[in-house]
């Protein structure tokens, strides 16, 4: 098959071509990769700032869709598929889908579902936008709410998933989001990680436990972020002897995972219920989640033996107490590490899920 990613989160595409290359297809992806985290693409598609940016953007794009068209599938990774005003991106969706055999929307992050959704029909106990029936207050989470509802950007997604050939998710809650709307092409496909030839693997615990987090100077409070470095430093303070903390602050792809290296346990994403793609790329390595690990995130996989995760709820207390007791009971984290590479070998190898995606757009 002839295939085109466009866009990029957190390597999914980037991962994803890997996968379908090994098994034989072309693929393409363009993208911007994801701002500063940099992930690689084949057609680079970033802009510049301002207005110009704008227009020096839009003028690319134009001279790219030769190179747009003619491919069995196109895979976009968000309805915000380029840098672009949601307007002009009206008319880039038409071409594309005029020009190509099948569309698929990607249900990987920030769009109308996901804001929608969490802000009025409330599904899920806690997330980015919502704790029981309580909104959150955060100012990130009313700047989302406030470009998503009710405005251009929505009214796309909307558009774009009403007329697109299928809907792949790659989170239990943005599937939560997008299978009541759209039961018969949604699916749940696990995010692609690629395992490393060596992992963080040890046999005693008598040093200090080593915790790392991935700090996003933007959203920090947004994804909770900001309460889980305090829970860490509280610890840190309390044990100083017990543990250490390695922070990443907004820092390229590359040089994040060289920082995560040889690190026991990652705090990643307070607010979510299943493992994000760092938390995903950590565990891979042998290196603990604490953070999203609820029970629909097992459901949804099929999974009734291997718990990896150690799940927190969202608040400052159950992150501490997790810490604590990983802390001080480091006897646990051999096994811990040795399941959470199990977890990913098991249901995100690139190649399985790189197979799964295959039969959904051919489905």
């Amino acid at each position: 098959m002839k295939i085109l990613l466009i866009g990029e989160y957190s390597n999914v595409h980037a991962t994803l071509a890997k996968g379908l290359r090994a098994l034989g297809h072309e693929v393409t992806i363009i993208s911007d990769g994801d701002g500063w985290k940099n992930y690689p693409r084949d057609i680079d598609v970033s802009r510049q700032n301002g207005k110009i940016g704008g227009l020096l953007l839009l003028t690319k794009l134009y001279s790219l869709l030769p190179k747009m068209k003619g491919y069995d599938v196109v895979q976009l990774i968000n309805p915000m598929f380029f840098e672009l005003k949601a307007e002009k991106l009206f008319w880039f969706y038409k071409w594309i889908r005029r020009h190509n055999h099948k569309v698929f929307l990607g249900g990987f992050g920030m769009d109308w579902y996901w804001v929608n959704t969490c802000t009025k029909d409330k599904p899920l106990r806690y997330s980015d936008f919502n704790f029981g029936n309580q909104l959150r207050k955060a100012p990130e989470a009313i700047r989302y709410q406030q470009d998503w509802l009710d405005t251009p950007k929505g009214e796309l997604n909307r558009w774009i998933a009403e007329d697109c050939d299928g809907i792949v998710t790659g989170l239990y809650e943005y599937w939560v989001c997008y299978h009541p709307a759209f039961p018969s092409k949604t699916t749940y496909i696990p995010y692609p990680i690629i395992l490393p030839q060596s992992s963080s693997l040890k046999g005693d615990y008598d040093s200090k436990v080593r915790l790392f987090i991935g700090i996003n100077k933007d959203r920090s409070a947004y994804k909770g972020t900001d309460i889980m470095l305090k829970a860490v430093e509280d610890i840190q303070q309390k044990y100083p002897e017990k543990m250490e903390m390695v922070k990443a602050e907004s820092v390229p792809f590359a040089e994040y995972q060289k920082m995560m290296e040889g690190s026991d346990a990652i705090l990643d994403q307070l607010y979510s219920y299943t493992p994000s793609m760092n938390a995903l790329l950590a565990m891979s390595k042998g290196i603990i989640c604490i953070g999203g690990g609820e029970p629909e995130n097992y459901e949804i996989i099929h999974e009734t033996e291997l718990r990896p995760i150690i799940n927190v709820e969202p608040n400052y207390e159950s992150v501490f107490l997790a810490l604590e007791e990983l802390v001080l009971h480091p006897e646990r984290i051999p096994q811990l590490k040795k399941q959470s590479i199990d977890y990913v070998q098991k249901h995100h190898d690139y190649i399985k899920v790189a197979q799964e995606y295959l039969d959904f757009w051919t489905r």
